[in-house]
C-alpha cells in the first residue's frame, strides 16, 4: 500500500480520468489533528479532492486551497496543495463525532452541514488569485466539488471520494475525477454515468486490493486506457517555519508586544496545519521590538 496518483485517457482520448490512493495522506492528517472517525472521513475527502486538483496546476510555485464552511458541527475546514502535491489541512472542530446515518455509513453530510459554501482559491502567478465559490450541495464533499467544476469551471465532471476507517485509523482512502473532452459523445457520457452508478465506493475497491489501473478501467468501461502520468506521490507536508511566525509576531505591533512581555515570559504559537509549536522567549521578543 503506497499513496499515488495516476492520470489516464480513455475512449480514444475523449475522457480524462485521474485516480488517487490517499490512505497514508489521510492517516497522517488523522494523527496530526487527533481526528475522530467522522472528522477523518470529512477532512480525508477534502484532502483527497485538493490533491487531485493540485496535480492539475501548471507551475511548481502555484497553489490551490479549498475551504468548506457548512452549518454542521465540524465548522470550517481548509486544505491547501501545491503541484507536487504536498497537502496540508485545518479543521475547526476535529473531535466532532456523529452516529452513523440511515444507510449505516459515516454521516459526513450531517457533520459538515448541508447549508454553506465551498470556496476555491487558485494562486497561479497572476496579479489576483482566481476565486470560485458555490453553495454546498450535500456536504458529502464529492458532490460539492462536482458542482464547483460544473458551475465555476464549466467542466462536465464527476468526482468520487472515499475514506474507510475503523477504531485504529484509516484502512483505505482515495478518489477519482473524470472530465469529458469537448468531443466526447453522449453515448460515452451515458456509459460513464451507468458505470459510476453501479460502482462500489473507491475505498471499498482499494480495500479489496484493486490497483489504480483496474479502478480506472472499471469506471470508464475501457480496458485500453492510456496512462499519461504516473508515479505522482501525494504527501501531507506543512510549509510553516519560525520565520513565518516571526512575521506574525511582528504584525502585532510594538505597543502590544511591549504589553505582552510585561506579563508573559514566552509567546507560544501553534501552526493550525501541523500543530507544530514555535516559542518566542522574552529576549527574542525584545530583539524584535528593537528592530521595529
Amino acid at each position: 500500500m503506497s499513496d499515488q496518483i495516476k492520470k489516464y485517457l480513455a475512449h480514444d482520448k475523449k475522457v480524462l480520468i485521474t485516480v488517487i490512493e490517499s490512505t497514508e495522506l489521510v492517516e497522517e492528517a488523522r494523527k496530526i489533528h487527533d481526528l475522530t472517525p467522522t472528522t477523518t472521513a470529512a477532512l480525508g475527502r477534502l484532502l483527497t479532492a485538493v490533491a487531485l486538483m493540485g496535480v492539475e496546476l501548471k507551475n511548481e510555485s502555484d497553489s490551490i486551497s479549498a475551504q468548506i464552511k457548512g452549518n454542521g458541527p465540524i465548522g470550517s475546514m481548509i486544505a491547501v496543495s501545491d503541484k507536487t502535491p504536498k497537502v496540508r489541512a485545518y479543521i475547526q472542530n476535529p473531535h466532532t463525532e456523529l452516529p452513523l446515518n440511515e444507510q449505516g455509513k459515516i454521516d459526513v453530510g450531517g457533520a459538515v452541514g448541508r447549508q454553506g459554501y465551498l470556496n476555491i482559491i487558485k494562486d497561479i502567478g497572476l496579479k489576483e488569485p482566481y476565486i470560485g465559490i458555490v453553495p454546498l450541495t450535500s456536504g458529502e464533499i464529492a458532490e460539492d466539488f462536482a458542482r464547483y467544476f460544473v458551475e465555476s469551471e464549466q467542466k462536465n465532471s464527476a468526482v468520487s471520494l472515499g475514506v474507510l476507517v475503523n477504531k485504529d485509523g484509516v484502512l483505505r482512502a482515495g478518489g477519482y475525477s473524470i472530465a469529458l473532452m469537448p468531443d466526447a459523445t453522449d453515448e460515452i457520457a451515458t456509459k460513464l454515468e451507468e458505470n459510476i452508478k453501479n460502482m462500489p465506493s473507491i475505498s471499498k475497491l482499494l480495500n479489496e486490493n484493486a490497483d489504480l489501473d483496474e479502478i480506472a478501467q472499471k469506471i470508464t468501461g475501457d480496458n485500453n486506457i492510456e496512462v499519461i502520468e504516473e508515479n505522482i506521490k501525494p504527501k501531507y507536508e506543512c510549509n510553516c517555519s519560525i520565520e513565518k511566525f516571526e512575521k506574525g509576531i511582528i504584525s502585532l505591533g510594538k505597543t502590544e508586544l511591549e504589553e505582552l512581555i510585561k506579563t508573559e515570559q514566552n509567546i507560544e504559537t501553534v501552526c493550525s496545519f501541523c500543530n507544530k509549536k514555535y516559542i518566542f522567549d522574552k529576549q527574542k521578543i525584545e530583539e524584535l521590538i528593537k528592530e521595529m
